[in-house]
């Protein structure tokens, strides 16, 4: 069985309200554009993702990453798990990214989560995405019990629920 309904077509592009930015599913052609995103922030990244995902390592090649995209991508024509690039129009850069994925841990329907750069912490472009990350859920994913990890959880009370048998 299927986390999700067999019917469920996933959004392809989101615009984020009062910025220049959207979101749309990553792609292994995406590479050189999350590579630099993701080094870039990479300590703060660590931080928030280490524990629970052991991502993105300090020795992370771009190589790596590209494996990582394209693992992405197949798991979004399949329905496994779902990444989203922040992208600015001319999607000549990423800025983040938000992941929808099955749960892993007990309680809940669908697990989200989500980063921006560290240029864009604290900013105006994080309040647009963190204002629009549930709304978007809620609208358009089809969770009855959806679980923002680090958000209304945080990720150390997420590692110590049981997992998903």
């Amino acid at each position: 069985m299927s986390w999700l309904p067999e019917d469920f077509v996933h959004p392809v592009y989101v615009p984020v309200p009062n910025t220049a930015l959207h979101l749309r599913s990553i792609r292994e052609a995406d590479t050189a554009l999350d590579y630099p995103a993701v080094m870039g922030s990479r300590e703060r990244l660590w931080e928030i993702f280490g524990p629970a995902w052991a991502w993105p390592e300090e020795t992370m090649t771009y190589e790596e990453d590209r494996i990582d995209l394209l693992r992405h991508e197949k798991e979004i024509a399949a329905h496994q798990s779902f990444n989203y690039a922040l992208l600015d129009e001319e999607e000549t850069a990423i800025f983040g990214c938000v992941y929808i994925d099955p749960p892993e841990r007990t309680g809940s329907d669908g697990e989200v989560s989500w980063w921006v750069v560290d240029d864009l912490v604290g900013g105006e472009v994080e309040r647009a995405l963190d204002a629009l990350v549930p709304q978007w859920i809620a609208a358009d994913w089809p969770f009855q019990q959806p679980r923002y990890l680090g958000r209304d959880i945080t990720w150390q009370d997420w590692l110590a629920l049981p997992r998903v048998s």
